[in-house]
């Protein structure tokens, strides 16, 4: 659900029928799905939570590190596996490898139960919005971890699923932009 959101056209509410046709033609042009962000939960195409995490002190089984850049490919997997779609473990870690060669404030994150890998997120100082767990019960310890980068708070997006609460919570929606087949 997370990377509806890398995708979707951030445009305002009163966007003229020209604005949204052109969004409409560039989404096909690239191929990516046509897709326009909403404030609330009117979108068709999927919903989230953001808002702001705290980090929490609680010990538990599950434990999470920092994981080099070398270690992408497999950071990869785990958040594509997350989202029920292993086949696009590649195409991501491909796409992030080039994004992050530069950027030193961007951490990958991964988290463990005994030695299994079982979520993954990317934090940045913008926040947590590109993640996924094997478990909802990973959710907290994971973006706890990522709090504690923020200096004990950042800002998150989470799915519908997840048992989680936000503090300053606000629905964000995604919804297909208009189609035409006479264009």
């Amino acid at each position: 659900m997370n990377l509806l959101g890398a995708n979707a056209a951030y445009l305002p509410a009163d966007v003229d029928a020209s604005t949204l046709s052109e969004a409409t033609d560039w989404a096909r042009q690239h191929d990516v799905p046509p897709l326009r962000l909403l404030l609330g939960s009117g979108g068709e195409a999927g919903h989230l939570r953001v808002g702001t995490v705290h980090s929490t002190a609680e010990p538990g089984a599950l434990h999470v590190e920092q994981l080099s850049r070398l270690h992408l490919p497999r950071w990869a997997a785990v958040l594509a596996e997350a989202h029920g779609q292993p086949e696009w473990a590649l195409p991501i870690s491909r796409h992030l490898a080039a994004r992050l060669e530069g950027p030193t404030h961007a951490t990958l994150l991964m988290a463990y139960a005994g030695s299994e890998e079982v979520g993954a997120l990317l934090w940045q100082p913008s926040g947590a919005h590109l993640w996924g767990t094997l478990d909802p019960a990973v959710d907290a310890p994971l973006l706890s971890a990522a709090a504690e980068l923020g200096g004990g708070e950042t800002w998150a997006s989470l799915p519908d699923s997840s048992p989680m609460s936000l503090m300053d919570e606000q629905g964000v929606s995604f919804a297909h932009l208009p189609y035409s087949e006479d264009r």
